[in-house]
């Protein structure tokens, strides 16, 4: 399969590399002044879930940077920042061709709006499991075993067999989702609480340091249980968990298991630099259409 990474963003980079591993011709789209920095290439530190262990390698990427409006992709690959998918879609728009579009992002709204007029048939929803982030050219990250595909029917369309099987043949397991849309909507809600929590303290490597911040983490996902109700999405299990469990209790176990310095997700946090709000805004604008005013 011919493959293009929109951008070179940490888990697109993770992905990338393990399906070129896996025999897959792979490009990445990315902006013009930032094509010379990339070219040196990716120093990549990787837990790698598959094999349970860490990698390090130097990886030379292919790079363009224009999508022309005719191309032979198979498989478009899009895992960005929620502010970044109007754009990045009003782009792939008139270039989307016969490809796949792989939405695999954080994203919050109604996704079936959140593709444009992209064909609804030529998108396939999932969530990776992977994280982390750069420090210039240098990756620091963990790609977990499983990865999440949605299912719009009762049985996987032709282009969801194919992503499926695309990430079976690179040793993933797949994990199938009948409903795409509230799995990605929760995980939203328990990224909107993460990041809450570390917009006090500065950031996301200072909230995993910090029981005290991890605690209100958890305090934030019950201040949203007014606007889960009022949505009529019910909790998943980590939500009902973490809605029963004692916030010190769970903030000491996450600090101090989950991400414990030298652990696979602690590094992944710890070069995640993405600037945290954005979805606790969007939460809580949501929330006030509702009548609620949400204080996370």
């Amino acid at each position: 399969m011919k493959i293009l990474i929109f951008g070179r963003g940490a888990i697109g980079s993770q992905y990338g590399w393990a399906l070129e591993k896996a025999g897959h011709t792979v490009d990445f789209y990315v902006r013009k002044e930032r094509k010379d920095i990339y070219e040196q290439g990716v120093n990549a530190t990787i837990y790698d879930g598959r094999i349970k262990d860490y990698l390090k390698f130097h990886w030379n990427i292919n790079l363009i940077d224009e999508i022309p409006i005719k191309h032979d992709y198979d498989l478009i690959f899009l895992s960005i920042n929620p502010e970044q998918v109007s754009i990045a879609i009003d782009y792939l728009t008139p270039r989307i061709g016969n490809a796949t579009l792989l939405f695999f992002c954080n994203y919050g709204r109604d996704i079936s709006k959140a593709i444009g007029s992209i064909p609804a048939n030529h998108v396939v929803f999932g969530f990776p499991g992977a994280g982390g982030g750069y420090e210039e050219n240098d990756l620091y990250g963990i790609l977990m075993k499983s990865v999440e595909i949605g299912c719009t029917g009762n049985n996987p369309t032709v282009r969801e067999k194919e992503i499926i099987e695309l990430f079976k043949g690179a040793d993933f397991k797949v994990s199938l989702q009948k409903d795409i849309s509230r799995w990605l909507f929760l995980h939203y809600i328990a990224n909107a609480a993460m990041e809450g929590a570390a917009a006090e303290v500065g950031g996301f490597e200072a909230a995993i340091s910090s029981s005290e911040a991890l605690s209100h983490m958890v305090l934030n996902i019950r201040k949203m249980s007014p606007y889960l109700k009022a949505k009529g999405v019910k909790k998943n299990v980590l939500l009902i968990a973490m809605s029963i469990i004692p916030p010190k209790f769970m903030g000491s176990v996450m600090k101090n298991l989950v991400y414990k310095p030298g652990t696979p997700m602690h590094m992944a946090q710890s070069h995640n630099h993405f600037k945290p709000g954005y979805a606790v805004e969007e939460i809580k604008a949501d929330a006030k259409k509702l009548g609620i005013i949400l204080d996370i």
